[in-house]
């Protein structure tokens, strides 16, 4: 378990440490377990004022969760396996994002999926030059989770129906107008205000260090995205993109064609239930446990894992075609779970 995750207290910080750089970081379920019992303890500990959460390795804070284990139980029918690591980590994200002090995340590289859901709900979220941030689900027959459709539902105009049906990567300066991040502290940096950190256990600290950022990539096409992701459904967004045709629309419709329909069209409907005033942390969980408890019996999880990372071949058989998006399909994913539905409880 040490080889994974290295938790400690270090000064006035508890500090967590992802510890699979050769991986990237991809969090395992008992990572996820390890991380909410910390938070846990160090939420009643006075001696500790805010919680550092951080990784080993250039190349990613954490892209995702390990996903061979929900694979293999999954194709052996074994669908409670899933569903309770989703509960158990959809547990963790609700918990770091209502949690009671600041929680300071450090993001290099990839931080993708799994990783969102353990840096992006924190108080002080850390981006730098190489910060690749995405929920890149859909690519693999699931939703944007993890709270993420919560964030990108809050995203500025059409950029969340975007972000979660392409799968587009944002940069440190998109990340943070995205809501993604709230600010870029280049990494040379880091180990210095880490430092500061664990001395005062004073979260300003921080500020010293933050460097201004410009407009991104995806900032900067914040007019052709509203323009053509502002339609009630899939076949909206499909149909305006293909009635463009230019250089910009093509290349959006070949990135939303590599994705699962179901998910893509689920994505939508999430977000488009989730963006207003009432929507919480919860709330958004409780909507994605819907999609993700059905994922690997009725959704497109086990091919979409199959074709991206056991067989490699990137060539998915979906149980829908792009050009004829599933609705019906789509409301049943969505549909309550009666007694199955999400608690933020912890169960033995």
């Amino acid at each position: 378990m040490m080889g994974d995750i290295d938790i400690r207290i270090t000064g006035h910080t508890g500090r967590i440490t992802l510890t699979r750089p050769k991986a990237l970081n991809a969090m395992t379920y008992d990572m996820a377990l390890a991380i909410e019992d910390a938070l846990t303890a160090w939420a009643a500990d006075e001696t500790v004022k805010l919680v550092i959460i951080d990784a080993e390795g250039d190349k990613a804070f954490c892209s995702g969760g390990d996903i061979q284990q929900l694979y293999d139980t999954g194709r052996a029918g074994d669908f409670a396996y899933g569903q309770r690591f989703w509960r158990d980590e959809y547990r963790l994200n609700a918990m770091i994002a209502e949690y009671p002090k600041p929680y300071v995340a450090f993001m290099q590289g990839f931080t993708m999926g799994g990783g969102v859901g353990i840096s992006c709900h924190g108080s002080h979220r850390i981006v730098c030059e190489t910060s690749q941030i995405a929920m890149p689900e859909v690519g693999i027959g699931l939703v944007p989770d993890v709270g993420g459709s919560l964030i990108l539902a809050q995203a500025p105009g059409r950029l969340g129906e975007y972000l979660g049906t392409t799968a587009a990567r944002m940069s440190a300066e998109d990340a943070i107008y995205c809501g993604f991040a709230d600010s870029f502290i280049p990494q040379p940096k880091w180990a210095e205000a880490i430092d500061l950190l664990e001395s005062t256990g004073d979260v300003s600290a921080l500020h010293a260090f933050e460097d201004p950022v410009g407009v991104g990539a995806i900032q900067d096409q914040q007019p052709q995205i509203d323009a053509h992701f502002g339609g009630e459904t899939l076949i909206d967004i499909r149909n305006s993109l293909r009635a463009k045709g230019d250089a910009f629309a093509q290349e959006t419709l070949k990135k939303l064609s590599r994705n699962s329909p179901l998910s893509m069209a689920c994505a939508i409907e999430m977000i488009h239930r989730l963006r207003g005033p009432t929507a919480d942390i919860r709330r958004a969980l409780e909507l994605e446990y819907r999609f993700t408890f059905r994922a690997m019996e009725h959704g497109d999880f086990l091919e979409g894992i199959r074709a991206a990372v056991i067989d490699k071949d990137r060539n998915p058989n979906w149980q829908h075609a792009f050009d004829a998006p599933p609705t019906l399909a789509a409301t049943k994913m969505l549909m309550p779970l009666g007694n199955d539905s999400l608690t933020f409880e912890t169960t033995g």
